[in-house]
């Protein structure tokens, strides 16, 4: 198993699915695991799971769109540590599907502002702290939607499509500068409750647990990928 005692993580989206199992996978490998959602309860509940297994975790409940959420999150990391070890980009909005021409702005502007604006805002607070890292590593989670489009799902492609166009650009402007290294991975079709929102008549047990998806996060932080690395996760149940 790999070890990463003694080094900082951060996990956003981290109150469920891939997230909470990624933070909790993270913490037995005996890294100390910063996790953000919106949902505080839920948040408590997987940092108890952490602890009773023996892991250490802080929670930082906010919403990443909401004001300067990100830059005290910033703020507060930097105060406790002096190096951020590693970051997974979890936290993702799903807007309603629908076709493009009948778009709500609402909806499209949610998906914007989460699964793009605040991937700059999380890059741009804490570049500094991940290059101070000797094995700095980012992984975001985009969807297969990005780089294939399908009818009705124009709102959440675009923005995962542009998600993955700000990774691209920082790992290619980090790469030759610092140790830090970028990865994009498609976690593909897992138990989720986004996956349910977009296929609510599919059985969850034909896809795999948001488990397997963390297992190999784990294992790829662990891994000398290079910096712009891509990979999907195809792995049935």
């Amino acid at each position: 198993m790999t070890d990463f005692s003694g080094q900082v993580a951060l996990v956003t989206g981290a109150s469920k699915g891939i997230g909470a199992a990624t933070a909790e996978a993270l913490a037995k490998t005996g890294a100390h695991v910063v996790l953000t959602a919106r949902d505080a309860k839920a948040l408590e509940q997987v940092e108890q799971r952490i602890f009773d297994a023996g892991g250490s975790a802080t929670i930082a409940p906010l919403d990443l769109i909401e004001g300067d959420a990100i830059a005290r999150l910033c703020t507060a990391i930097a105060q406790r540590w002096e190096k951020l070890d590693i970051m997974v980009m979890s936290a993702a909005q799903f807007p309603p599907l629908m076709p493009v021409a009948d778009m709500e702005p609402k909806g499209f502007t949610q998906a914007l502002n989460t699964n793009v604006l605040a991937t700059q805002a999380l890059i741009a607070g804490f570049d500094r702290l991940l290059r101070r890292s000797e094995n700095g590593r980012l992984i975001g989670l985009t969807s297969t939607v990005a780089q294939a489009p399908r009818a009705y799902w124009g709102a959440y492609a675009a923005s995962k499509a542009a998600f993955e166009v700000l990774l691209d650009c920082y790992a290619q402007e980090t790469c030759n500068i610092s140790s830090l290294r970028v990865a994009i991975v498609n976690p593909g079709a897992t138990r989720t409750d986004m996956r349910a929102k977009a296929y609510p008549g599919e059985d969850p047990a034909t896809v795999k647990p948001p488990e397997v998806v963390a297992e190999r996060l784990v294992a790829l932080l662990g891994e000398p990928f290079s910096s712009g690395y891509r990979e999907s996760i195809i792995q049935t149940p």
